[in-house]
Formats: structure tokens, sequence, C-alpha cells
């Protein structure tokens, strides 16, 4: 028994110095050994848990354009701003960055234009003003050369070539002013602003309709010029008028150049005013009723410009998930939209938690207050009826989703839109 122990150490002796022996003469071998441990651990872990949920990273590739060239970065910043102080890419005054500096950056392709400033002169019949501006919209680049616009005025831009030989340098836009005129409709004064020739086009333009009673002075034929004074009364009535704000219409412009989901301000909307005229029937002195007789745009609203980014580039694990699924393609872009500001694709996440958990923890799974997910269902025990691994599983998660979407809104797009306006769903 001795014998054999004795002989085992000795062998174990020689295999030992043998081995350390050799170790100086391969000084890679153990970080190999370690890198492959590490490797075979991360690729268990990866298949363990890939399946299960999609974790998000803090970083994302940003497709910058800026002067006349396109840079595709990688980036931890936060915001617009963040990544455009950490690129130290120069903001000069009238450079537009588009979308705003306060838009968080949440997706990987993440578009970021800078249009830089441009020279413009602004021709304001015989006032001319030289600028610098790189906005789209010719109210926009007038608002900031701090010229007023009515919403009555046009603006026209001048081909460069023509603006060249008028001796302009860059891009050249002219005011076309509308005609001021002072309209006192049954004794209250508006000041409108008309592109009408005469007072009858005036009256065609307002939309206002002439009864028996009512006297038109000037004529109707009479041309209108800057100023000109236009009445329209009506004795023995008792007469009220109202002034009632018209809001600023929304205008949305489709832009290749922006990411899906971003919007741009192109062009500040302003509220209109509507003048409404009753005619008020009255007995022993009192009010019985009241009819309406004129209602006159006073002043025209001004829409409000918003470009809409429709650039979009599915990643492969997302579009792995979402066909899994049953999403159909066509609203990808809605999906990856939503759920990455609900969950950051994280499966198991909980509401207010900021990092992704990577396993189900079952602190609220039936609390109402709590969501938990990908689309952050509340309570997250309603997404057992999409399967039984609905508690880690991203492919079941998002198919109870997907029900939840098209039965509460009718589809992933119009539950986008709800998303745009509320920002929950």
């Amino acid at each position: 028994m001795q014998s054999k122990l004795h002989h085992y150490k000795k062998k174990l002796s020689k295999h030992g110095r043998r081995v350390t022996n050799r170790l100086p003469k391969h000084p890679f071998v153990i970080p190999v050994v370690t890198f492959l441990m590490l490797f075979i651990i991360s690729a268990v872990a990866f298949v363990a848990l890939g399946s299960k949920t999609v974790r998000p990273s803090d970083s994302r590739m940003v497709i910058v354009y800026h002067d006349k060239e396109t840079q595709v970065l990688p980036t931890r910043a936060q915001t617009v701003k963040d990544f455009v102080n950490r690129t130290d890419i120069p903001i000069n005054p009238g450079d537009v960055v588009e979308p705003s500096l306060d838009t968080p950056i949440l997706d990987d392709n993440f578009h970021i234009n800078i249009y830089r400033a441009r020279p413009v002169t602004i021709v304001d019949g015989n006032h001319k003003v030289a600028t610098l501006s790189a906005a789209v919209e010719p109210r926009t680049v007038a608002s900031e050369a701090g010229i007023s616009v009515y919403p009555e005025d046009d603006i026209k831009t001048v081909p460069v070539d023509q603006a060249i030989k008028d001796g302009v340098v860059g891009h050249e836009m002219v005011v076309d002013r509308a005609t001021p005129v002072a309209f006192n409709l049954y004794g209250t004064q508006l000041n409108v602003r008309t592109r009408a020739k005469t007072v009858g086009d005036l009256l065609k333009e307002k939309k206002v309709a002439l009864s028996p009673d009512d006297t038109l002075t000037p004529s109707a034929d009479t041309p209108l010029t800057a100023n000109s004074q236009v009445f329209v009364t009506r004795k023995g009535v008792q007469i009220v008028t109202a002034e009632e704000s018209i809001p600023a219409p929304t205008q949305y412009v489709e832009d290749n150049n922006l990411t899906f989901g971003t919007t741009a301000v192109r062009q500040a909307g302003v509220a209109g005013k509507r003048v409404v005229t009753y005619q008020i029937q009255t007995q022993n002195g009192q009010e019985i009723g009241r009819t309406k007789i004129q209602e006159v745009i006073a002043l025209t609203a001004v829409p409000q410009i918003i470009a809409r980014g429709q650039a979009y580039k599915v990643p492969s694990d997302k579009a792995a998930i979402m066909s899994a699924a049953g999403i159909a393609q066509s609203d990808y872009p809605y999906v990856d939209y939503i759920i990455s500001r609900e969950s950051g694709w994280c499966a198991t996440k909980w509401q207010g938690e900021h990092s992704c958990p990577g396993y189900f923890e079952p602190l609220y799974s039936t609390s109402a207050g709590i969501g938990y997910g990908l689309c952050q269902s509340t309570p997250a025990i309603k997404m057992s009826s999409a399967g039984a691994d609905w508690q880690s599983n991203p492919v079941t998660q998002l198919r109870w989703c997907s029900g939840y979407a098209v039965g509460r809104y009718g589809s992933w797009g119009a539950a986008y839109n709800f998303w745009l306006s509320r920002h929950y769903w």
C-alpha cells in the first residue's frame, strides 16, 4: 500500500515538474485558456438568456450629416445635444439641427442632420435685409430676420441664377404684401389684409353676404388700395360681435433623412381670429334671442409645418422576434418605436427599472399599477394568456402586445399615433 502511494506521489511530482518547466516556454497558455473558458461561459449564458430577453445597449450608431458629408459614428450620448457636444461639431448662428437638441437617442441608425446657414436676401418692397439662415420655410427665414409677415402675405423664392443677375449673394426671397383694409362690419372695426382687388371681391373673400337691410360703402366695384375703408351697416337693429380664436392647423411633410418617429418643426404655427356678428332680438328692453348674421375671418391661421422622419432600418435581432410573433413587416417601425420606449426591448423589465435584470422577478405580477415586459403589460399576469413562458420570452410577450394594440387601437399604426400624442399607450 505504501509502495503504491510512494509510486503515485513520485509520478505526480514528475508530472508537476514537467508542467512547471514548460510554462516559461509557453507564456500565452494561461491567457488563451482563460479566454476560451470565458468565451464558452459567455456562449452558454447567451444561449440560456438570449432567447428570453433582448438586452438594451448603451451604445448607438448615429448617422450624422454635416458640411456635405455623412458619417456613421458609435456613441453613448443620450440626446442630440449630448452627441453634438461630444463630437465637437460646431453649431453656428443660423444653423439648423434636426431633430431638436433635446431629442433622445434611443435607436441604432439614428439620423442627425446639421444644415449650415446660407446667405439670404429678403426683399420687402424697397427694403432689403441680408441674413444667414438654414431654415426651409420662407416664413421661418423672414421671422428669424425680424420681418413680420402676415398670413395673407406671400413669400416667393427667386431662383439662384436670377438672384445673381439682380446682384444678390445667395438666395433671394421676395415678400408680396397683401393690401391692408379698414373693414367696419356693423360698427366693429376689423383691420384685415386681403388679396382682393375690389370691395366686392373683399366681401366674397371674407364670405360676407349682404341682406336687403344692409348698406355697403363704397360700392362693390370700387378698387381697393392700401388702407381703404369699407363699411357694412344695418340700421334699426341691435348688433353684437364676438371674437373667436382659430387654432393653428398642423401640416406634416415626410422626410426620409430623419429617423422614423422623430420630428422637426419647420414652421411655427400662428392662431387666427374669427369675428362673429349677431343680431339681437329684444322684448321690453331685454334680450330674448340672437341670430348669427355674419362670420368673418379677420386673421387667417398660419399652419405649423412638421417634418416626420421616415428613415428606418430594422435590426436583425428585433426583426427575428417580430417575425416570430407574427408581426407584419409594414408594422415593424411602429412596433420598434413603441417597444423601444416602453421597455428598451427588455422582456424582464418592471416599470421604473433603469436596467434589464435578465431574469424574472415575480414582484408585482398581479399588481394593477406596475407594468412589465416588452410593452409594459399592466398587470403583468395578463400576458399569461399568450403562453406559459410569458414571464421572459419576448416572442410570447410580443404576441400578447400585438393583440393589445389591435384590440384597443385597431392597428399598430394607430397605436403609434396615440403614443406620439400621449407618450403612453
